[in-house]
């Protein structure tokens, strides 16, 4: 748990205001808002509308099939206080107490579509953030002393809520005492000091949290009632409703910027090549926008101190139509206006990437040549496709371009690097499993009522009939297992990376509240319920709900180590089998053949100084987490640091999920695939081929 991020209720407000990160290509840093909203003094009409339909929906569509009685009643009260103070630092056991008195109400308040006790608690949320940014004013003039052993707990499940002033002050001092500790080795506060960047931090949560508006509110406290059935199921507001959107068509209209919130301002943190902020001329990181303007004359509106999402609001708009911003160059001087022609904008770092590298050596000296696809998500344009326009975005589409592009180039095996891809349609994980296969079951499904229907690639064929390797990892769940368990099943090809996937084995349909509740006509955005209604199972009838796809050959890294797979969810839900499917396997991948390769890799990884070093990172990450407490005697934080320092280590892997820079990273991890997919080419002989 990293203490640097006030855990989950940020992450919460981060997803809520993913529209700033997706409708703009946005980075959400750190989100400025505006003073609280009249409208959270109670609920609104529309709310009690929108829960009823929700529950609705949930009772008849569920996969569990669970009612809404006092057992979902306690898990949404324990689910929402979670989110708000994950790791205790703000709520006293008094606050609790008082809750609590609601815990089995719950469920006859949501049957009634009454939300009040969300802003009840919200309130006292907002009014216990406001005591304890005085509290760290107080401390942050103290001076602390680093030379005392003393040190902070790190896993909330071992913390109680704080009975007094005094005991939230004491907990509080050590929290900034961490925090100054891990400040005073930022290398990126250059020269300023850290108890002013802590105090700024602190002071504009504060501020992000007062801005958080109705719809915000109804997510939070709904995802927790619906999080409370399976971890799946949750409620979109209408502008995460429309981040869904624009994530799996990968394209929007826009000035193709990634923006950030910086003390209240709006910063240009990097422009998109070949967005309409590029083609301008006039733009440059670190810009900030402090004033925006619609049309030609329409009037420059202050943005400072506005959040975020309310900025992307009015930075976004139609292809073609004009947006004027007011900049403060970020290199100093006076405020322009600068006039821009909103364009289409295609999210490149989010699709299917190709590149092709030459190891080794072939019987007759020449190079093999491996052609790695760099798979982000499993997307598809669907309102383009129930449109039917000819050239909807589709995965499957982008991944026969660049198997054509290898096939031109003459490649010997395909590497599908699936590592940091969690999921997507279901339409495309069959269809794109379908390029490496001939007719046949790719997944069943089970509904609530046990029936079970199997999905087949339909396509006559094998697109790509050469070697194939699947690279997965912790992080590769939902569509990515649905691939991987359907190639390991067919003998297809070969999986290599974290002993297992994520495992999730359910299926999430959206149901959009709008088009719910009013059948004809233009309905209205009330937002969507991505409801868990099926679980899906292998070609073999296994499903990979919790248990993941478990890899043929497993290479040693940290994440394999993260508590980030689907078991470690509240209420995840269980893992079962049914019968098999009929399906022809195909030879190019057998026991032996792996037991071989496995011996193959064992060998050179001994010999690797980098591999042995990640060996005793990985020891000492295992031990520095069941530790679950930080040292604040800051020789002794130094020295942990220096051996390693775990949250470092899952910030770094977080870094690289999201690195989009190149399709793939040579380290010594990536080299280890290449060795043991030139190690499978060797041993299949002249049979490279799934059909002759």
């Amino acid at each position: 748990m990293r203490l640097l991020s006030h855990t989950t209720c940020r992450r919460h407000l981060s997803n809520l205001l993913a529209t700033a990160v997706l409708s703009m290509m946005l980075l959400p840093a750190a989100m400025g808002q505006q003073p609280a909203p009249a409208t959270l003094n109670a609920p609104r009409a529309a709310d009690r509308r929108i829960t009823m339909l929700v529950n609705e929906l949930i009772a008849r569509q569920h996969l569990s099939k669970h009612k809404l009685d006092d057992e979902i009643s306690n898990r949404a009260l324990d689910q929402f206080e979670k989110k708000l103070d994950g790791m205790k630092f703000y709520f006293y056991q008094s606050d609790i107490d008082e809750f609590a008195k609601q815990r089995n109400e719950l469920d006859n308040q949501l049957g009634a579509g009454d939300i009040t006790f969300a802003y009840t608690v919200f309130n006292t949320f907002l009014k216990r953030i406001d005591e304890r940014l005085v509290t760290v004013d107080e401390l942050l003039k103290e001076n602390l002393d680093f030379t005392v052993d003393e040190s902070i707990i790190t896993d909330p499940a071992k913390l109680a809520y704080a009975k007094t002033p005094a005991e939230a002050k004491d907990r509080w001092r050590k929290r900034i005492k961490f925090d100054l500790l891990t400040l005073k080795n930022d290398k990126t506060l250059k020269g300023e000091d850290p108890k002013v960047r802590l105090k700024r931090r602190y002071a504009n949560f504060a501020r992000r949290m007062h801005q958080t508006d109705s719809d915000e509110l109804l997510e939070m406290y709904l995802t927790s009632v619906t999080t409370s059935y399976d971890p799946h199921t949750t409620f979109m507001s209408p502008s995460s409703l429309e981040n869904f959107r624009i994530m799996m068509t990968l394209n929007l209209d826009g000035i193709g910027a990634q923006l950030e919130d910086r003390d209240g301002y709006t910063v240009l943190n990097k422009l998109i090549p070949g967005g309409a902020a590029e083609k301008s001329g006039q733009l440059k990181a670190e810009d900030r926008i402090v004033s925006v303007g619609q049309g030609e004359n329409g009037e420059m509106v202050d943005v400072v101190e506005m959040k975020l999402n309310d900025v992307v609001s009015k930075i976004r708009g139609k292809a073609g139509t004009v947006v004027r911003l007011g900049v403060l160059p970020g290199a100093g001087g006076e405020t322009k206006i600068v006039r821009i022609v909103r364009a289409k904008i295609e999210l490149k770092d989010s699709e299917a990437r190709g590149v092709i590298f030459e190891e080794g050596k072939k019987q007759d000296g020449s190079p093999f040549k491996i052609g790695v696809i760099d798979l982000p998500s499993f997307y598809m344009d669907m309102e383009a496709a129930r449109e039917g326009q000819a050239d909807f975005k589709s995965s499957t589409r982008d991944v026969k371009k660049l198997l054509d592009g290898f096939k031109a180039k003459g490649v010997d095996v395909v590497m599908l690097d699936l590592r940091r891809n969690g999921g997507g349609s279901l339409t495309e994980a069959i269809s794109l499993t379908g390029l490496f296969i001939d007719e046949g079951p790719v997944v069943q499904v089970k509904d609530p009522n046990g029936r079970v229907t199997q999905y087949d690639d339909m396509e006559s064929g094998i697109y790509w009939k050469g070697p194939l390797v699947v690279l997965e990892s912790k992080f590769s769940a939902s569509a990515s297992e649905i691939l991987a368990g359907a190639i390991q099943d067919y003998g297809r090809g070969l999986i290599i990376g974290d002993s297992t996937s994520h495992g999730k084995g359910t299926v999430q349909s959206l149901l959009d509240l709008g088009e719910t509740m009013f059948k004809v006509g233009n309905p209205p955005n009330l937002g969507a319920l991505k409801l868990t209604m099926q679980q899906f199972y292998r070609p073999n009838g296994e499903s990979t709900q919790r248990r993941g796809v478990l890899a043929d050959i497993v290479l040693p890294s940290i994440t394999d180590h993260m508590d980030v797979s689907e078991a470690d969810l509240d209420h995840a839900l269980a893992f079962d089998k049914i019968p098999s499917a009929k399906f022809d396997k195909l030879d190019q991948v057998n026991t032996g053949l792996v037991n071989r390769l496995r011996e193959a890799s064992d060998a050179r990884r001994k010999t690797s100084d980098d591999f042995k070093k990640l060996a005793g990172s990985i020891e000492k990450y295992k031990e520095q987490k069941t530790k679950k407490e930080i040292p604040l005697n800051e020789a002794k934080y130094l020295a942990r640091r220096a051996e390693l320092d775990a949250d470092n280590e899952e910030q770094k892997i977080d870094e690289r999920l999201n690195d989009s820079s190149k399709v793939v990273d040579r380290d010594f991890y990536f080299n280890e695939c290449i060795g043991i997919t030139i190690d499978y080419l060797r041993s299949l002989g002249k049979d490279k081929v799934a059909i002759k």
